[in-house]
């Protein structure tokens, strides 16, 4: 493909843009854009770090919630660990959370509360990898950085009728991004290929009689879309099984255990449990008491198993005193700010 027709159609793709732009709360539309307004760098990461590995329709309501609660990244960098952890409860994959600390931070001590403007910069950040740095890079400051997610991964292999599977055609999914990606719009033109994945080029029934690259698609042209991009089998994932220890006082105190910083839910609260394996668990109670289990299991899927927990109640007195954990008055819990799994056991008892 030459390079006056990759120019060609990233100009192509842009005016479809400037027409069907999605609406997004941390988006500066590409008409507001034309007339000088720029992105906060601040806004761009922060929906950036949530996008991860979640949806846009899951991210909106608590990218709102963030930016109104902590409107700068300084004052972010200036939040406790706890409510910017429980604020993220039910967003997942809580290490971005904890990425999101320490990168505001090092922002706010070490670059004055202002975003580092080049992509180098950008990835010295910690929590800061290959794809969001080009993100920024390109939205905040329309610097021509080539932006690789999953939409554009599907967007380059159809385009090029590409079926070498993924992950192993990564880098050359990103090859033939890179050679489309505009020089003179290139933030405008880094979301118009996630719009293009999100709205028309989605994973089943794509609509290509409305996409602005039909003509130049080699996937459309062979009637080959539907099968690609193509993706290596997945390996089968684990289950493993745990027990959770839900005591409640008799004042209404639930009694809960901050995670450790390390591993999943690190740093988290949630109920004092046994360890997860895929053997059966050792019951590992954290207070004296009579135990009463559960006939239901709190079930739940993370990246690389599925977790089943035996859930167990207790009620106990004033004067009993666990092994672990503490106890969090009843009119301070709050069962939202646990994590999903968390909940999911917490709903067994109310059911």
């Amino acid at each position: 493909m030459s390079a006056t027709r990759d120019t060609a159609q990233a100009a192509d793709l842009l005016t479809w843009y400037d027409r069907h732009a999605r609406e997004l709360p941390w988006r500066v539309s590409p008409a507001a854009r034309a007339a000088g307004v720029r992105p906060d760098p601040y806004r761009v990461w922060m929906s950036e770090i949530m996008l991860q590995q979640t949806t846009v329709a899951a991210v909106k309501s608590y990218f709102e919630a963030f930016t109104t609660r902590w409107p700068t990244v300084s004052d972010l960098a200036a939040a406790e660990d706890a409510d910017v952890m429980a604020a993220w409860a039910g967003l997942g994959y809580y290490a971005r959370a904890r990425n999101l600390l320490k990168c505001a931070r090092a922002v706010a001590d070490e670059h004055g509360g202002v975003f580092p403007q080049t992509l180098e910069g950008l990835r010295a950040l910690p929590g800061v990898g290959p794809y969001t740095a080009a993100a920024v890079a390109a939205i905040a400051f329309d610097l021509p950085e080539t932006v690789v997610d999953g939409n554009v991964e599907r967007v380059m292999a159809r385009l090029h009728d590409e079926h070498m599977p993924l992950p192993q055609s990564k880098p050359v999914l990103t090859g033939y991004a890179a050679a489309l990606t505009s020089q003179g719009r290139p933030g405008d033109y880094a979301q118009a290929v996630m719009d293009l994945g999100a709205t028309i080029c989605t994973p089943r029934n794509p609509a290509c009689g409305l996409c602005p690259w039909r003509t130049a698609c080699a996937a459309w042209d062979r009637g080959t879309q539907a099968e690609l991009p193509k993706k290596a089998p997945k390996k089968r994932k684990p289950t493993r099984h745990g027990i959770a220890y839900l005591v409640k006082r008799v004042d209404g105190a639930w009694l809960l255990e901050r995670r450790p910083d390390s591993g999943l839910l690190g740093g988290m609260l949630g109920w004092p449990g046994s360890d997860w394996s895929e053997e059966a668990p050792a019951d590992a109670p954290p207070i004296r008491a009579e135990w009463k289990t559960l006939n239901a299991e709190a079930r739940h899927t993370f990246t690389h198993f599925h977790l089943r927990l035996t859930v167990k109640t207790a009620l106990v007195p004033m004067e009993r005193r666990p092994e672990r954990g503490e106890f969090v008055e009843a009119e301070v819990f709050d069962a939202g700010d646990l994590p999903t799994v968390m909940r999911k056991a917490f709903a067994l008892t109310t059911g």
